[in-house]
């Protein structure tokens, strides 16, 4: 009876994971067939499953590696600039940040955390217009650097860090000042490699925050070819003329860094999470 209810409730389960699956792709299915079609058909039908074979054609891939395209992959490569350097950053600086606040008894050290949460619970819009204010008093306007700055000690990063970070043997750190060993030789050369689940984890979460970010760049970027991806893309909509053939085709490449992403770390994303989320 036990076991009846057992496989009854993870039929349930595996169900209700299905239709989560499902719910999850079908923006991505809807892109995909999308850019198949011609503007004329979108323009006619909007985005549909009614998918008429004699219609389909490569016509939007093939206009997105053409010369009149070059503009696209001139945002794509900014996209990604922007996002590897932003990752390398904030794993540096968040791990440091959290790493000292889990190890380290110092005065003021329970105040930042606190600090830490409040800045969880303030959103973003009330932050950009003192940041705004300050990227324009240091004349990083229209810069990468303005992009880049601000993001690149997330509170978010410092907290999950943190909370990894209690779980680390502190006895590994006695031995090793006993040996005379630096306490930013501590950190890179013993605590760093324990902490390469979180790493991983983190890489992929900000990777995505920062390839999908859309307000800030819009704000603080100028010249459109400084333009990240989501920016560059929103201008091919326009009350003079929509791209849709460059617009569908050019969202759905946009998926495949964050996939290659992905799956270079995912062997420790599920146990950094995991572990991040229940230490402390």
């Amino acid at each position: 009876m036990i076991l009846r209810k057992r496989k009854m409730w993870s039929a349930i389960i595996t169900a209700g994971f299905v239709v989560i699956t499902i719910i999850a792709l079908f923006p991505i299915v809807s892109l995909l067939v999308a850019s198949f079609q011609p503007a004329s058909v979108l323009m006619r039908d909007g985005l549909t499953f009614l998918i008429n074979p004699a219609e389909l054609n490569l016509d939007s891939y093939v206009a997105i590696f053409s010369e009149e395209a070059s503009q696209y992959w001139s945002w794509y490569g900014n996209s990604l600039a922007i996002s590897a350097i932003l990752i390398v950053l904030s794993l540096f600086f968040s791990s440091m940040v959290g790493y000292a606040l889990s190890m380290y008894n110092f005065k003021g050290g329970k105040l930042i955390f606190v600090l830490v949460l409040f800045t969880l619970m303030i959103p973003f819009e009330i932050l950009m217009l003192p940041l705004y204010q300050l990227m324009n008093d240091l004349n990083l306007m229209n810069t990468y650097m303005a992009v880049i700055l601000p993001m690149i000690v997330a509170p978010i990063a410092v907290f999950f860090f943190r909370q990894y970070a209690l779980g680390l043997p502190k006895d590994l750190m006695e031995s090793a000042r006993m040996d005379g060993c630096s306490e930013f030789g501590i950190f890179f050369r013993i605590m760093a490699p324990l902490m390469v689940p979180s790493f991983a984890a983190m890489a992929i979460l900000q990777g995505l925050m920062s390839w999908n970010n859309f307000l800030w760049p819009l704000v603080v970027l100028r010249s459109s070819d400084m333009f990240t991806l989501p920016v560059g893309l929103a201008t091919l909509l326009t009350p003079y003329g929509n791209n849709y053939e460059l617009l569908f085709a050019g969202s759905l490449l946009t998926v495949v860094p964050i996939v290659i992403l992905f799956l270079f770390f995912q062997r420790f994303f599920i146990s950094g999470l995991t572990v991040g989320g229940v230490k402390g």
